[in-house]
């Protein structure tokens, strides 16, 4: 009888224990979903034996890029504590040069952030039924700041929600990008290139209620967005990434640190402002690893390919490179990228960042602007990059890249998928683009837009011409203005130009009182050596171009522009003055 007794107690404490196990899980595992919102994870191991880069394809099915999220913003003015003590036109009225200027940071305002439909927030979203502020706003941005239409970073505060795992939301509006989807273009197309990351990025129709000025219950429309994934630590997760490694946002940077300002934390000479304007530190602060990368990058006296061996992935900087050349990216010689390396491995790996940038020739052309330089098309366009220049000098390199070429171009940037995937986008946008406010600052007509369009595919096999091309020119160079000489003549120099076929180069040299070199007041051919003298002339403003041609008659101008309200860029001139007392000052490529 005891037995019988002691067999049911243990049976009870068994089941008990299996029902208090299966409750606890069961709120363990609701409360990870709460906090991660769901974010499909999968199983990361870093190392150098498998090092390619392997994105976190699930996260794309959680969502549907053709979908527009609606979102509502109200603004309010917060405490000085967080600098968010402003009002509405406070944030929107001043760009980056004045925060600049100033020497102060960016304004910020308190908002309450609200996902929902056209109808207004919708239960089981962020923010729904909230009152109290749930996030900061500030404008995002660069020279985009200085728009009427601003871009926007969103920070959602902690312990009040995320979405889609973000708690950091950057909403664009390409006021300056007529067809209003590249950057999304570009981000779905990544999606399908394995080689490179891509980022989650949607279109938003934002509505913004401003309690801080003259209508304070009124919610306004603000029209469309793009919004992109910031790739931030919990970004790093989401993609597989591995978060306690090194990244960095390439603010400007060329792998050369002539300022010595990339140091170790620990350095007493540290300066993580200047080091910012270089690289925006978003992984580890331990730099240690990249201040090897850049001696090693620079250090001549090593083989070049083993550099590429050993700290890079070359499929991943080969079709990055590929792709960006193909879309006519060209605004990625020295920044708008990632530099990401995993904690235990020496290798490095680039990301796309910011590419509204892509395929602009036709949209230029119609607005009458010169647009990019001659040098930034086909590999010309990297050689001022100490990494880019020797990799596309090494054999390796120069194959990997034709291969990437040709599967992105007969692949995935087919004139097929393109004009699909194109006519897609432009469906979804037109709606909001031919309303108030976007109709108001799109820039081109809707006959204009539809000749952008059309000519996308296009465009990509122009560049995938021009690539080719690119070989058979001489690479870019900078020109030097240098003081006068001891016998008081003008002194100029410039850089050696390079040929990938090693014929022979030799430069013209001109000067003008005209950009436009209409008159021409000094001019000589044919020059060996790179540098030249004249006589001294008078004080004022001059124009100088040098021209290097090969053999073959391929000719490439200097990396140096010039850049007017009326002509845009003017590619291969570099203007300088004469001073009074024959001093020598170089012009900011501006027009004042």
């Amino acid at each position: 009888m005891k037995n019988r007794k002691s067999l049911l107690l243990v049976i009870l404490l068994l089941i008990l224990t299996t029902v208090l196990v299966y409750c606890f899980g069961s709120f363990t595992n609701e409360k990870e979903d709460e906090s991660s919102d769901k974010i499909p994870e999968t199983e990361v191991v870093f190392s150098d034996d498998s090092y390619h880069l392997t994105d976190n394809s699930a996260l794309y099915d959680t969502y549907d890029y053709k979908d527009v999220q609606t979102m509502y913003l109200t603004v309010t003015r917060g405490s000085d504590s967080d600098n968010t003590n402003h009002s509405w036109s406070e944030v929107n009225n001043l760009s980056v040069y004045d925060y600049e200027k100033m020497g102060i940071d960016r304004y910020k305002i308190s908002g309450l952030l609200q996902v929902g439909d056209d109808k207004g927030p919708k239960a089981g979203e962020l923010g729904f039924g909230e009152t109290a502020p749930n996030a900061t706003i500030q404008i995002r941005g660069q020279t985009s700041s200085s728009n009427q239409q601003k871009n926007y970073k969103i920070k959602i505060k902690q312990n009040k929600g995320s979405w889609y795992g973000q708690k950091t939301i950057n909403l664009n509006k390409h006021q300056t990008e007529s067809l209003r989807f590249r950057n999304m273009m570009s981000y779905v197309l990544l999606q399908d290139i394995p080689q490179v990351l891509s980022l989650r990025t949607q279109f938003v129709h934002l509505y913004v209620k401003d309690t801080t000025g003259d209508k304070p219950d009124e919610f306004v429309d603000y029209g469309l967005y793009t919004q992109v994934e910031q790739l931030n630590k919990s970004g790093m997760k989401a993609h597989n990434l591995d978060s306690s490694g090194q990244l960095y946002k390439v603010n400007f940077f060329e792998f050369i640190d002539s300022d010595n300002v990339i140091k170790l934390n620990s350095d007493p000479s540290y300066d993580e402002g200047k080091f910012e304007e270089l690289l925006e530190i978003k992984g580890s602060t331990d730099h240690t690893k990249l201040i090897d990368l850049i001696k090693k990058v620079n250090d001549t006296s090593i083989d070049f390919e083993d550099v590429l061996e050993q700290y890079f992935d070359v499929e991943n900087l080969s079709y990055w490179m590929a792709f960006q050349i193909l879309m006519g990216n060209h605004d990625t010689q020295s920044r708008n990228m990632y530099l990401y390396s995993p904690l235990n491995s020496q290798r490095w790996y680039i990301i796309p960042w910011d590419n509204d940038g892509s395929l602009f020739e036709t949209e230029y052309s119609i607005k009458g602007f010169s647009g990019n330089a001659d040098w930034e098309t086909g590999i010309s366009n990297y050689w001022g990059n100490q990494l880019f220049q020797r990799a596309l000098k090494t054999k390796s390199f120069q194959e990997a890249l034709n291969l990437a070429i040709e599967d992105l171009y007969h692949n995935n940037l087919s004139k097929e998928h393109m004009t699909s995937l194109s006519n897609d986008l432009a469906n979804i946008v037109k709606p909001y683009i031919s309303e108030i406010p976007d109709s108001t600052y799109l820039g081109i007509s809707t006959a204009d837009y539809q000749k952008v369009l059309n000519a996308l595919p296009s465009e990509v096999e122009s560049n995938y011409k021009k690539y080719y091309e690119s070989f058979k020119k001489p690479m870019p160079f900078f020109i030097n203005i240098k003081e006068k000489s001891d016998n008081g003549k003008l002194k100029i120099s410039w850089g050696n130009s390079y040929d990938f076929q090693s014929e022979d180069i030799t430069y013209s040299v001109e000067i003008s009182k005209n950009y436009d070199f209409s008159t021409t007041i000094f001019k000589q051919d044919n020059l060996k050596l790179t540098n030249t003298e004249l006589d001294m002339m008078e004080a004022g403003q001059y124009f100088i171009r040098v021209t290097a041609s090969n053999t073959s008659g391929q000719s490439q101008m200097a990396f140096d522009y010039y850049v007017t309200s009326e002509d845009g860029k003017i590619s291969g001139v570099k203007s300088f003055y004469i001073n009074p007392d024959k001093s020598i000052s170089e012009d900011n490529y501006e027009e004042n």
